[in-house]
């Protein structure tokens, strides 16, 4: 198996000069059509683009496009007078002043979600993971559950939120928690079962497809992925990379437990969502429940494990590299930790904003 990638990063478009979120009327989109082809795509919000690579053959490869993506789309976003910031919400900026995208899939969402879809401005980092076969996928995405809370908390950097310090380190999460379908999904027994729970929300008219299924990991209904969506998007492009190869070994080592009849235990998802509610209230700050154990550890511990159970795959994916990276992590803060440290020294939402810019760029 080579477990190729693929990454979807959601970026903030703000003006330079009064540091708010601001339309760019799908000019982005359009020049980079132009350019550099059919990789930035217009989100519900006028104010977000969404960069997706290729399909990766390996983290190298994921590291060499994402790197490209971003530098690409922030030299078209400056060439128009506008900045790009890879943060889960904008620290200030309103969501009830922001332009909705002109497109009947939106304005659809809209007119069913009303204020829950219009107030959903935040901005995500999705991970695919190619697994083939659907059965194989469903086991993955069912036991990968446990470890969402631990990847998520390494993505944490969604402090503020309209102006507020929210005192969450993801807030994106509790925004996100007023749609529907969204958040740790059940355990599905079969392929078959998976197949009937989606069939039923389509016979009763809930969603048109599968797509209106926002879990926070779940067996792509199209491609032949896992795709984890739990995260912030992270600050820096080497975070992203890290993330993307913890999730890429987290899947390859649940399938080489498979391959020898071994399973990884499974978890209600009662059980994961105290854990999710931990990552996104305290970060890499707190203590998550070891369900083993059955007693709180601290959460930078349970990455350090997580890091072990991994590590015997980090050769043969050729990740070791790109996956020390979180070590970083551990040791400097994520995303909301070195917001809330801008914040303190200056107590300025604009002086974050600013810090935001320039930490978006960093290592292109």
């Amino acid at each position: 198996m080579k477990f190729t990638l693929g990454i979807e990063e959601e970026y903030q478009i703000v003006h330079p000069e009064t540091r708010e979120l601001t339309s760019h009327k799908q000019e982005i989109v359009k020049i980079a059509e132009n350019t550099i082809g059919d990789v930035a795509k217009a989100e519900m919000h006028e104010a977000v683009v969404e960069a997706v690579t290729d399909i990766c053959e390996n983290i190298q490869d994921a590291k060499r496009q994402l790197f490209t993506l971003r530098k690409s789309i922030s030299d078209i976003a400056q060439s128009i007078g506008l900045r790009i910031v890879a943060a889960g919400t904008h620290p200030f900026s309103a969501w009830q002043k922001q332009l909705i995208t002109p497109n009947p899939r939106y304005d659809e969402i809209v007119n069913e979600l009303q204020d829950a879809a219009r107030s959903n401005l935040i901005f995500g980092l999705h991970v695919h993971v190619g697994i083939p076969d659907r059965g194989m996928a469903l086991h993955i995405a069912n036991s990968i559950r446990y470890f969402l809370p631990h990847i998520f908390a390494l993505s944490t950097n969604s402090p503020f939120w309209e102006g507020r310090n929210t005192g969450f380190k993801s807030f994106r999460t509790k925004i996100f928690d007023k749609f529907p379908r969204t958040g740790i999904p059940d355990y599905f027994e079969s392929v078959a079962e998976y197949d009937n729970f989606i069939n039923l929300l389509i016979k009763t008219n809930c969603i048109d497809n599968a797509k209106k299924i926002w879990w926070d990991i779940r067996a792509h209904p199209f491609f032949p992925t896992i795709e984890v969506r739990i995260c912030d998007i992270p600050m820096r492009a080497e975070e992203t990379i890290a993330i993307a190869a913890l999730i890429q070994a987290i899947v390859a080592k649940l399938y080489k437990l498979r391959e020898a009849n071994l399973n990884f235990i499974t978890y209600k998802r009662a059980l994961i969502n105290e854990n999710k509610w931990r990552a996104s209230r305290y970060g890499l700050d707190g203590q998550m429940i070891d369900f083993g154990k059955n007693e709180q550890v601290d959460t930078r511990i349970l990455v350090q494990q997580l890091l072990e159970f991994v590590d015997d795959v980090l050769d043969d994916l050729g990740s070791r590299k790109e996956i020390g990276y979180i070590q970083k992590i551990l040791d400097h803060g994520t995303g909301a930790d070195r917001q809330l440290k801008v914040f303190k020294e200056t107590g300025s939402l604009e002086k974050v904003v600013d810090f935001l810019i320039e930490e978006t760029l960093v290592g292109l």
